[in-house]
Parts: structure tokens; sequence; C-alpha cells
């Protein structure tokens, strides 16, 4: 079974930086693609940015280019895919969702299995 667990997640003022944590189980380097999602109240969820498990290769949204960097690793049978935000702005405020899909892309329905979020807030 597919279990994604996202930690890190913080109040912090803007231009700072966080790192976001996804802890994968349940499959191995090349069975899925990983993204990283941010919703804010009344507003659709929003890709930005994946990993490709099997090559390393990532794709972010225009929003968050140059200021954010996803990576992975593995540690036995656990995967971990890192958000590392930085010069952080006010608008980078919402709930951020780590997800894995069969597909490659910042569209949510492209994603199969999602985490609980975890809460970024950034304070001006």
């Amino acid at each position: 079974e597919v279990q994604l667990v996202e930690s890190g997640g913080g109040l912090v003022q803007a231009g700072g930086s966080l790192r976001l944590s996804c802890a994968a189980s349940g499959f191995t380097f090349g069975d899925y693609y990983i993204g990283w999602f941010r919703q804010t109240p009344g507003k659709m969820r929003e890709g930005v940015a994946c990993i490709n498990t099997a090559d390393g290769n990532t794709f972010y949204s225009n929003s968050v280019e140059d200021r954010f960097t996803i990576s992975i690793s593995s540690d036995n049978a656990e995967i971990t895919v890192v958000l590392q935000m930085n010069s952080l702005k006010c608008e980078d405020t919402a709930v951020y969702y780590c997800a894995a899909g069969s597909n490659y892309g910042l569209g949510a329905d492209l994603y199969d299995y999602w985490g609980q979020g975890t809460q970024v807030t950034v304070s001006s």
C-alpha cells in the first residue's frame, strides 16, 4: 500500500526558507512520479514541483521556479522527497501536499495517492 506522510511545515517570515519532507512507502524508484501541490481555501489545488523517481528529472511551476527545489533519496524501504523552499513570499502560504501518480506533470488529476498535508504560513 502506498503511503505518503508530509512534515516540515510551519511559520516563517517572508524571505525565509522551509524544508518540507514527504516520507513515501509502498513503492520503489520508478514506480511513480512524485509531486508537491499546495492549496488555499476556496482555490484549486496547484502543482508546484514534480520529480521522476526513475531518472530524477524535475519540473516546476512558474510561480516557484528558481526558489523551490525538489529532490529525492532512499533509505531501505522508504523514499523521501524533499521540497526545499527559499525566498518565501506571503503568497506561498498554503497547505502543501505530496502525491504519487503514474503520469508526469503538475495536474492534480494525474496523481492517485495523497498525503494528509502540512501547513506553511509565510508572514510579512
